[in-house]
């Protein structure tokens, strides 16, 4: 069952039903467009010694090689921090980095030029687990802490103390498109690319500095994606980059598509964490002190991970007041791909941790898990304050709770679940109750600004161009709703534009839940400059006395004033109106969010504009001779402020829950010694289907919680969902735990597959 009213579709949905919506694949390329690949390293740690490409370069078809010696500018594809260089140059830190870039008439030819391609490689040890990284202080920058109060002194003097150790794996991003770039090289050297990516003027400056460019001579262009998820944050630069390497060498439109396997294999994933935990609690379960150290795995380079890091601390608390905290953290530097930003952004992983020693607590207490969970909850007018120093405004998490609850029919189902399992020695039911409290915003502060271009035809007709990106998200949807809204026109006299780095230059990535908010915000500031201008023309086609300018009202494609609603002039007569008499009908709109500051010496300020709110509650069924599970029931109840498009934010809803659902139970990144990814296909890595989807699932939107100082009253529904998944995973743990009636801590750990949870109670059955 999904609640919803009704509102508007998605703009690209029959495009997308019909197979006409375009992606870079569909590009109708120029026939002189070659294709590029990439050779890449078949190890995760090497030197090497030599290569020859003649045999290649003899073959039929083969138009060039390039090595790092034949990059223009600067070989490097992080634009900040400069540790991932374009192509290797005398040594390689993970399978599947870059080191030649192969260019020809077909990809069939590229390929067979990179079989005859000679390499010589002498092997070095590479680090792989965190574990081998700590042993050898191979941190990709120093230990960052976040403290309040006196945890290790407050830990002492807790009534009751509990220490425990998790792992979490890593996520694949499985976008449905791959990544892919299409570079045209134009006149006075300049550069335009077609890119799959969430970022485009971060494209536009690494395709700059890589060619040796000024930013102005390379124009990026982002149509849509096929999907995101944060993996085209920043990841999206390197094809960029390689594609217009080529474009550049040759002079000729270049096109360079992964295929599933390559994609897999060279991109960095969700960050693996492992974290030690203290915490300490009353009889009643009152956290009084927790102290976690965080450790997540990077990959070989920088790229998020330190961002990444710090969400994970500002998350740690998740839903919970607690007095005492301290929270390390820690990146370290191994020899996989460079792991980046996926939704959540790291905030899952510092969650999963508190959630699970949370249960641990209740376990140990012989209590209910969610009646520790609400008794810790983060008040409204005291306690409110988090660890990082800022006020939480607005906290939904009681009226959640009070909501949920009922719905669900959770201390019902409870003592079900009880008499199933006192009657099934072989199959056991478990129920969770999780709550997620989301900060909205780029913790790094400048990224939260956005802009926009609006031009109104003079056939009243609307074209937006914004700094966003769609990747299936709805946000130009969400744009073109809150332009008609402002105007008072349908939505079908609007359209939204290519995101396009020469008409919004500087643009943020579309990542951190930001996109309707910054560019809602942008679009918006470009349209009151136009009413403005159209005001002037309205008083005199109206009547109306100069003061009375602020009463002009636009609705129904009309234009009129409060103090005479009968009196009005169609939209599309006051638009030509002011064309004849020379008012410009073009207009930038900018916005920066307020009021964010963080200190990180201190570890303390107000890094978030707001938080976002949900609440789930899941019960699962597990076969304890297979580990096997299902899930049965979901009841979700989700915080979006006062919905643009309830359609579109109830999918990203139900969509970032079933991610998550993935990311805890079954998507597991398995490694050989040696750094391969062994499962990089579709056929040995599963992520959810129709057939993991919850039995019964029930999914509604928070009513009446408008969200004050942001477009329209509305609240980011990208990236808070994904951690409603906990739910799912604690029902697991709460199945296992039956076992041996909850009298024990089982083994745990994320993902909760098969293996794990047959390993968890072989661990309760030793005891």
């Amino acid at each position: 069952m999904i609640s919803a009213n009704s509102s508007s579709f998605h703009e690209s949905a029959k495009a997308h039903v019909t197979g006409k919506a375009l992606y870079i694949s569909d590009i109708n390329y120029a026939a002189d467009t070659l294709t590029g690949i990439v050779f890449s390293s078949p190890h995760a740690r090497a030197r090497i010694r030599s290569y020859d490409f003649s045999s290649a370069l003899a073959l039929t078809g083969l138009v060039d090689i390039l090595d790092f010696k034949r990059i223009p500018g600067e070989n490097s594809l992080n634009p900040l921090v400069h540790d991932e260089p374009c192509l290797a140059e005398e040594d390689v830190y993970c399978v599947g980095q870059a080191i030649f870039l192969i260019v020809a008439e077909s990809e069939i030819a590229a390929r067979k030029a990179a079989k005859e391609i000679k390499i010589e490689f002498e092997l070095l040890e590479p680090i792989i687990t965190i574990d081998e990284a700590i042993q050898k202080d191979a941190r990709i920058a120093p230990t960052r802490v976040m403290q309040r109060g006196n945890p290790t002194e407050k830990i002492k003097e807790a009534p009751h103390q509990l220490a425990g150790q998790i792992s979490l794996g890593g996520q694949e991003h499985w976008y449905l498109e791959t990544h892919a770039a299409y570079c045209v090289p134009g006149e006075n050297g300049s550069m335009s690319v077609f890119a799959s990516s969430q970022n485009p003027t971060e494209v536009q400056f690494v395709v700059a500095e890589v060619l040796g460019k000024q930013a102005n001579q390379v124009c990026c262009e982002v149509m849509r994606m096929g999907g995101g998820f944060g993996g085209k944050e920043t990841q999206a630069n390197h094809i960029s980059a390689w594609t217009a390497l080529l474009a550049h060498t040759t002079q000729r439109p270049v096109k360079m598509i992964f295929n599933r396997d390559e994609d897999q294999l060279s991109t960095g994933k969700r960050h693996p964490f492992q974290a030690d935990y203290q915490i300490g609690f009353d009889d009643n379960g009152l956290i009084q002190s927790y102290i976690v150290d965080l450790n997540g795995n990077a990959g070989y380079a920088t790229d998020l991970s330190m961002a990444i890091l710090e969400r994970a601390m500002f998350h740690a608390a998740s839903s919970y007041f607690i007095p005492d905290m301290k929270v390390t953290a820690t990146m370290w530097r191994t020899n996989l791909s460079s792991n980046t930003a996926f939704r959540g952004f790291g905030g899952p992983q510092g969650m999963a941790v508190i959630e699970n020693a949370i249960d641990s607590v209740a376990r140990f207490l012989k209590m209910d898990a969610a009646e520790v969970r609400y008794r810790n909850f983060y008040g409204i007018d005291k306690q409110n304050i988090t660890h990082f120093g800022q006020t939480i405004e607005n906290n939904r998490l009681f009226l959640l709770w009070n909501q949920l609850i009922k719905q669900a029919d959770y201390f019902i189902r409870r003592n079900q679940i009880k008499d199933f399992n006192s009657a099934h020695e072989y199959v056991k039911r478990g129920l969770a109750l999780t709550p997620v409290k989301f900060g909205i915003s780029f913790t790094t502060s400048f990224l939260n600004q956005a802009g926009a271009l609006v031009n109104i035809y003079k056939d009243g007709t609307v074209l937006l161009n914004h700094g966003g990106t769609e990747m299936g998200q709805g946000l130009h949807t969400k744009m073109i709703q809150i332009a008609a809204a402002e105007l008072g026109i349908d939505e079908s006299k609007i359209r939204v534009s290519p995101t396009n780095t020469s008409k919004v230059p500087n643009t943020s990535p579309t990542a951190a839940s930001s996109g309707t908010d910054l560019n809602g915000m942008a679009v918006r500031n470009a349209i009151l400059t136009l009413k403005e201008r159209l005001a002037d023309v309205a008083v005199r086609l109206l009547k109306l006395n100069e003061a009375d300018k602020e009463k002009i009202t636009y609705e129904n494609g009309h234009v009129y004033s409060s103090l005479d609603p009968n009196q009005k002039i169609r939209f599309n007569d006051l638009v030509l109106k002011a064309y004849m008499n020379q008012v410009s009908l073009s207009s930038t709109g900018f916005y920066g969010t307020p009021d964010l500051h963080f200190d990180k010496e201190k570890g303390s300020g107000r890094p978030f504009h707001y938080f976002a709110f949900g609440m789930a509650v899941s019960e699962v069924e597990v076969d304890i001779l297979t580990g096997m599970t299902r899930l049965l029931r979901s009841d979700i109840l989700h915080d979006a402020g006062k919905s643009i498009n309830e359609k579109i934010d109830l999918g990203q809803v139900i969509g970032g829950f079933i991610q998550g659902v993935g990311w805890c139970t079954m998507e597991t990144l398995r490694y050989d010694k040696n750094g391969k990814l062994l499962n990089k296909s579709p056929d040995t890595y599963k992520i959810p289907t129709a057939c993991d989807i919850p039995e019964v699932l029930n999914v509604s939107l928070l009513r009446d919680a408008p969200n004050p100082t942001t477009i329209r009253q509305s609240k980011a529904v990208g990236e808070p969902p994904l951690m409603l998944a906990l739910s799912v995973w604690l029902a697991i743990k709460d199945a296992i735990s039956s076992v041996d009636n909850h009298q024990n801590e089982p083994y745990f750990a994320m993902p909760a597959n098969q293996e794990l949870i047959l390993r968890a109670v072989k661990s309760l059955e030793k005891r």
